[in-house]
């Protein structure tokens, strides 16, 4: 299993639809509110947009409703973990992400080998106000030597110029939200993200096994 490199996080199945044309194969659904039934209606038209493209959707929190839709993912955050059932994801084949900031936190992830780490924010983001401060590069490098094989997911404050320092520092996927998505030109800037990409030089992260 291999993950693709750039790693959008949108709050709609209409969000998805825009970017897989484009050559986007990972993608994040995350909702944070509505009812479980508009949920579930977004994760299955986005599930079934990602299975026509043939990429893979990750569902952000709602593992419930991933294990249902036959979903790819879950990323689940540290608050998420204290509810979520690993033994029932890992059952129903759901791959499973966890949010880190922190040595505890992050001790707390490899115990139920995820399928990727994600650390964060790497540098200022205006996305949410966050209780932790930039994590910086050199985080990115100690994580990685840390995680060892396990694909590591940069999130926070990324832009298509930043990618090429984000990957040299190790992290294997570089996530996305408000560089695409609050884009005067979202399609444009996406494309920019997945040109910078290609041109870097290191290798694809290799799926947990």
């Amino acid at each position: 299993m291999t993950l693709a490199r750039v790693y959008p996080i949108v709050d709609s199945a209409e969000w998805v639809g825009r970017l897989l044309p484009l050559g986007v194969r990972l993608v994040q659904l995350r909702i944070k509110f509505g009812s479980a039934a508009d949920v579930r209606s977004e994760i299955r038209k986005a599930k079934a947009l990602c299975t026509r493209a043939g990429a893979q959707l990750v569902v952000n929190d709602h593992w419930s409703l991933a294990i249902a839709e036959d979903c790819d993912f879950v990323h689940l955050g540290q608050v998420d973990l204290d509810s979520a059932d690993v033994p029932a994801l890992r059952e129903a084949g759901v791959r499973i992400g966890i949010s880190t900031h922190d040595d505890t936190e992050l001790a707390r992830a490899l115990t139920l080998q995820p399928d990727y780490v994600a650390l964060g924010p790497i540098y200022p983001t205006s996305l949410k106000v966050m209780p932790w401060s930039p994590q910086g590069l050199e985080r990115v490098t100690e994580w990685k030597r840390r995680v060892g094989k396990t694909p590591l997911v940069a999130i926070g404050g990324l832009t298509a110029e930043r990618l090429p320092g984000v990957f040299d520092a190790g992290a294997d996927i570089a996530a996305v939200v408000t560089d695409i998505v609050r884009n005067p030109n979202p399609e444009g800037r996406a494309r920019e993200w997945l040109v910078t990409a290609a041109r870097c030089t290191s290798q694809p992260a290799s799926g947990h096994s």
